[in-house]
Order: C-alpha cells, then sequence, then structure tokens
C-alpha cells in the first residue's frame, strides 16, 4: 500500500524535487502581463501558443536590463525554478533576460531612439550651429585613451591658436554615463565655442555608455554646440543623433571644426596677390589719367591759363569775402556785446557814485554848524571875528549873532556864575 503523504509534505517534496532538478533554466517565449511594481521588482507570464509560466524578475536584476520589457515581446530569460509551497504553485525566479532573436543592447537601442525621437531630440530645429573660427574647444574623453592623442596631434596640425581643455572621463563601464553626463555639464559653464565628446572604436558593449538615456539628456540640455565622435565611422551611437553635429571619429571631429591653418594662410596670399595687382592696375590708371590731364594743360594757350587762373582768383576773391564778411559779422557782434556791456558797467557807476553823493550831502549837511546851534545859544564876534564871552571887556561892544539875528551889545559889568 502507498504511503500516504499530507498536501504540505507532498508540495515540500515537489519543492525540493523542482529546485534541485532545474538549479538554471534558458526558457524563450512570449512576454505576457508585464508589471513594473512600485518595489522595483518585475512581475510578467512567459506562453507559448500552448502554455505559460508564472515568471519574477527582482529589482536588483531588472536594473541591469537593457531594454523594457514589453506585452508580445518574444524574450529568452535565464533563471531557476522557485516552488510557493502553502499553493503549490511554481514560477521561474528570472535572473536574466534578453530578446529572442536580436540582441537585448541592439534592442534597448532601438527602444531609446524611438523614445527620444519622439521628445524631439533629433530634430534639426534643435541643432546649434558651430562657429567658423574656433578659439576654445572642451575635450571629453578618456586622458589616457589614444582618441586624445589622435585629437591633439590633429588640432596643432590645423589650428595651434586652439585652446584645449581636456576633461578626464571613463568612457565605458557601469560608472560612465553619470561622468559623461557630468562632465558635459560641467563643461557647459566655461564659456568654450565647442564641446567634443568623444572614444576610440571598440565593441557594442564598450561604447554603450553613449547610448544611455542620461547622456542624451546632458548633450540636449547643453547650451554650447556640441560634437559627437564615438567609436569609427560604422559605429553608430544615440549621441550622434542628439548632438549638433556628428564626426564619424575623434580626429574627424576636430577636422570638422577646425579651419586649416595652411589653407587660411594661402588664401591670404591669394588675397594678397589679387590686391596688389588690383591696386597696381588702379595705380597705373590714375597715372594715364595725370598724365592726360598734364599734357592737356601744356596744350593750352596763354589766354586760356589766364582764364583759368582769373577764375581761380575769382573763387578765392569769393573765399576771402565771405571769410572777411564772417569776421566783421564776428567782430561788429563781439563790439555791441561789449558797448553793452560797458553802458551797463557806467550806468551802475553812475548810480552807484549818485547814490554816494547823496550819502555825503547827507552827513555833511548833518554837520553843519547852523544845524549843531539849537536855541537860546549864540556866537559873540568882536570886531568881525569870533571869540569867547570872557574875552569882552567892561564897556566892549560886540555882536551876538544867530543864522536869523544879529544882536548889538555893550558889556556893563563882569558877573561869575
Amino acid at each position: 500500500m502507498a504511503h500516504t503523504l499530507s498536501v504540505s509534505a507532498l508540495n515540500n517534496q515537489v519543492k525540493s524535487l523542482l529546485e534541485t532538478t532545474f538549479l538554471y533554466v534558458s526558457v524563450e517565449g512570449e512576454i505576457s502581463r508585464p508589471t513594473y511594481h512600485n518595489s522595483g521588482h518585475l512581475y510578467f507570464t512567459l506562453k507559448d501558443a500552448d502554455s505559460s509560466i508564472a515568471c519574477v524578475m527582482f529589482k536588483g536584476n531588472v536594473k541591469s536590463l537593457k531594454f523594457e520589457a514589453q506585452e508580445g515581446m518574444a524574450v529568452i530569460i535565464h533563471g531557476s525554478i522557485s516552488v510557493f509551497s502553502p499553493r503549490g504553485t511554481y514560477q521561474i525566479n528570472c535572473l536574466s533576460m534578453e530578446p529572442s532573436g536580436a540582441g537585448a543592447l541592439a534592442k534597448a537601442y532601438e527602444q531609446l531612439k524611438i523614445k527620444l525621437q519622439a521628445k524631439g531630440y533629433f530634430e534639426s530645429a534643435h541643432k546649434k550651429p558651430l562657429p567658423k573660427f574656433v578659439s576654445h574647444v572642451i575635450l571629453i574623453t578618456s586622458g589616457t585613451g589614444a582618441a586624445l592623442q589622435d585629437m591633439l596631434r590633429v588640432a596643432q596640425k590645423r589650428w595651434n591658436l586652439l585652446k584645449i581643455t581636456c576633461l578626464d572621463t571613463l568612457v565605458q563601464g557601469e560608472n560612465a554615463k553619470e561622468m559623461i553626463a557630468q562632465n558635459i555639464a560641467y563643461a557647459d559653464t566655461l564659456g568654450a565655442d565647442v564641446i567634443v565628446v568623444s572614444r576610440g572604436g571598440g565593441s557594442i558593449e564598450d561604447l554603450w555608455a553613449f547610448n544611455e538615456e542620461t547622456v542624451a539628456d546632458a548633450i540636449f540640455s547643453c547650451k554650447t554646440p556640441v560634437v559627437s565622435a564615438i567609436g569609427h565611422e560604422v559605429d553608430t551611437v544615440i549621441s550622434d543623433f542628439v548632438a549638433d553635429l556628428r564626426a564619424p571619429t575623434p580626429s574627424a571631429a576636430m577636422e570638422m571644426i577646425l579651419p586649416d591653418q595652411h589653407e587660411i594662410l594661402h588664401h591670404l596670399d591669394t588675397l594678397i596677390e589679387r590686391f596688389t595687382l588690383l591696386f597696381g592696375r588702379l595705380l597705373h590708371l590714375k597715372e594715364e589719367r595725370l598724365s592726360h590731364i598734364r599734357s592737356l594743360f601744356l596744350r593750352r594757350s596763354m589766354d586760356e591759363k589766364l582764364a583759368l587762373w582769373q577764375n581761380e582768383m575769382s573763387i578765392l576773391k569769393q573765399q576771402y569775402d565771405a571769410k572777411l564778411a564772417l569776421l566783421f559779422r564776428e567782430k561788429q557782434s563781439k563790439i555791441a556785446f561789449l558797448y553793452e556791456k560797458i553802458s551797463l558797467q557806467a550806468n551802475y557807476n553812475l548810480t552807484k557814485k549818485e547814490q554816494d553823493i547823496r550819502l555825503i550831502s547827507a552827513m555833511l549837511l548833518s554837520k553843519e554848524p547852523t544845524k549843531e546851534l539849537k536855541e537860546c545859544y549864540a556866537q559873540v564876534v568882536k570886531e568881525g571875528k569870533k571869540t569867547a564871552l570872557e574875552k569882552i571887556g567892561v564897556g566892549e561892544e560886540f555882536e551876538l549873532q544867530t543864522p536869523h539875528t544879529i544882536l548889538k551889545a555893550k558889556a556893563l559889568e563882569h558877573k561869575k556864575p
């Protein structure tokens, strides 16, 4: 008789059998009902024409996905079987996933390209023009890579007046995208004419940092013109579409943005040669014209010369008369101004003198002797001369005078007060 098992025991035995038997499986199918949970986990169903199985991909593995799981997408998943004993159900614990047919990176590339194109990142209206003559360029690349040396060599050869700032940057690996984006944002603050984002060739995995949305956002937000020069001519990355200019190689980028100093010098030599030739022709024409005028003048008769001189003298006389009239008007105006000024000053001085005379007259009148003589006072005059009353002797005659009266008197006696 068969041994009887409980439900729990059976589920536990099934769990042990399945999880030890299917430690690692690769399964191909079509994604159905993909759900990105708030926790960061991805839940979906993998199915084919006849069957389906539940799948889960936990947050840590979801971060490693290069593309977004979508409804109906054919994929190959890699993982292990896990059994949930309380319910007797099992699912695939998905460790990694890749599109069936095309690779995961290719799928992620196409998805991001479609997304950014819909956002307008590739439109020509957003492309900034590059200056014709570049004086300062910033290179965002590896400080130890061959691409940097190639660009420096081309720059020295083509335009050695250039200022170059190199921002040493990781160009591959997990942290490369953040560093590239940060250096692009920093370079945008340095006031350069052009920013060149570059690296040498490599596999699609090596170049993948330039297919990241973070880098695309940094390039699109940059106010300084950006040139993308990634890999070789056959390599095309997302940054090529977003940048203002795509260069097939780092060396080509420098050739595209920098003028060739030898071509410019040759052009200047050509211009100088053309100018010299043109100036020589013009000078020759002027000399011929001057010679013709001289010969005409020499052939003229004395009367013609005299008429010419008279005409010149007439012109000079008119100019002299006009200048003399102008000078006369200026002097006349100045004299009128001075006359008016002198008249005003004379009137002022006269008024001032009159005021002074009136003031002095008033002072003299105030000091007049007759003003000082008051009522009951008189001058003593003897023999026509003023004298003191004490000097009049007894019996002598004298006069007492006021401004209006003369009184003759005779001294009878002297008395002391």
